[in-house]
């Protein structure tokens, strides 16, 4: 692993559910330090309740200053300007960030910097900290979400990709598109944080009192339901299967009042990441019931190997990287077909079944991914050595090791 490092991370908020950026930095931090810093510069907000919150939120850590967020991780929730529009504020506000960062670097043991970037348009922070690389960790085509300006961001992504030392791609799809343009790109697929979700298979769970009365077979999804959530498809496939219990998880920023009209559709909030499995272990299958567009063709969900690793069978429309683990993963192109696969899932739940699909996942642990990582940036050329340290910084991992892609 990389060890003995100052990492500046730039990514979105820390102070919400566990994402691939959130698991790689921890494990990181075992023995590096990092600053990360909360980065909203890709969306445009909107006057919506949702986005004065987040901003009045986003004040409040900011008077709050830098704080610990977890062993060696330190938060940092920079003050800038907010709607800089005009290119003096939008050049203020980058030498606010730069300042501020600096500042945090100042009060760390000395030790080469590498800054890890999950944003696309964070180019301009290249070489403003002597750091010897520079990691673009593309997990999304950000061009294609709404409330970015597509333009602007491809502009700012390919500045970002000339920057990077290395270029690191979720999908298959971002991996061939990115590596038209960085001849040092990589495909590593998320990992699961698998022992946590197996727990779905090995416990014994209490059921949520939310499902203990609901018809069975339960479907059920977790994670933020916004503009790629299908609620068309979904509503239709409720309608067809009016005896099923569909129970959906998590913050809700699209239209679905045609799916909060149906009495088999169960809207229950956010729960917390330690209470996943045991609503895993209830649930009869899991839907990944998302749109087909240029953002979802894209994406490789990490809820996908989620799911998996709690040991369900899974329901998804057309997703690349959700077909790669058919039959596990039964795909529908359709309502009809997406409920057609809701019943066959549900005839592998058994719970031999649901262990063995469990263990098909323990090998793509967050462990395995940042060995990989780590061995990838490793065997990149620093754009400066320390006399101090070993170049690559890896406590047992030698370039040499770097797999292939």
């Amino acid at each position: 692993m990389i060890q003995d490092r100052n990492i500046i991370c730039i990514a979105s908020r820390w102070g919400y559910d566990p994402t691939g950026k959130h698991h790689i930095m921890k494990s990181l931090s075992k023995k590096n330090r990092i600053i990360w810093v909360n980065y909203r510069g890709s969306r445009k907000p909107r006057a919506s309740v949702r986005d004065v919150s987040a901003a009045l939120s986003t004040l409040r850590a900011t008077m709050r200053g830098p704080r610990q967020v977890h062993e060696n991780i330190v938060e940092l929730t920079p003050l800038v300007i907010p709607g800089a529009s005009t290119k003096l504020l939008q050049s203020l506000n980058r030498r606010l960030l730069v300042g501020q960062i600096k500042r945090i670097v100042a009060q760390m043991p000395s030790a080469p910097i590498q800054l890890w970037s999950f944003a696309p348009d964070v180019g301009f922070l290249a070489g403003r900290f002597d750091e010897e690389r520079v990691i673009y960790y593309c997990v999304d085509e950000f061009a294609a979400f709404q409330d970015h300006d597509a333009e602007t961001i491809q502009q700012a992504e390919r500045y970002l990709i000339d920057q990077a030392d290395v270029v690191l791609t979720t999908s298959a799809q971002l991996f061939e598109s990115r590596k038209k343009r960085h001849p040092n790109t990589h495909l590593v697929r998320h990992g699961v944080d698998w022992r946590h979700f197996a727990a779905s298979t090995t416990r014994p769970f209490e059921v949520p009192p939310e499902l203990a009365d609901l018809p069975r077979p339960i479907y059920g999804f977790f994670g933020l339901m916004s503009h790629w959530f299908d609620v068309a498809l979904l509503a239709d496939v409720a309608r067809q299967r009016p005896n099923a219990s569909f129970v959906l998880i998590g913050d809700v920023l699209a239209d679905v009042s045609r799916l909060d009209a149906l009495p088999n559709v169960h809207f229950l909030g956010r729960r917390k990441y330690e209470q996943l499995p045991a609503y895993c272990a209830a649930f009869d299958a899991a839907l990944l019931p998302f749109g087909i567009n240029e953002m979802t063709l894209n994406i490789n969900p990490i809820k996908l190997r989620e799911y998996l690793a709690a040991g369900l069978p899974v329901v998804s429309t057309r997703l690349p990287e959700a077909a790669l683990y058919e039959p596990d993963v039964l795909i529908a192109d359709d309502a009809d077909e997406f409920a057609a696969c809701c019943d066959r899932a549900i005839e592998r739940v058994a719970p031999d079944q649901r262990r063995s699909r469990s263990a098909g996942l323990a090998d793509e642990s967050w462990e395995t991914v940042i060995d990989r990582l780590s061995s990838i940036v490793a065997a990149t050329p620093a754009r400066f050595s320390s006399p101090s340290l070993d170049q690559n910084g890896l406590e047992s991992v030698p370039p040499t090791d770097a797999v292939p892609t």
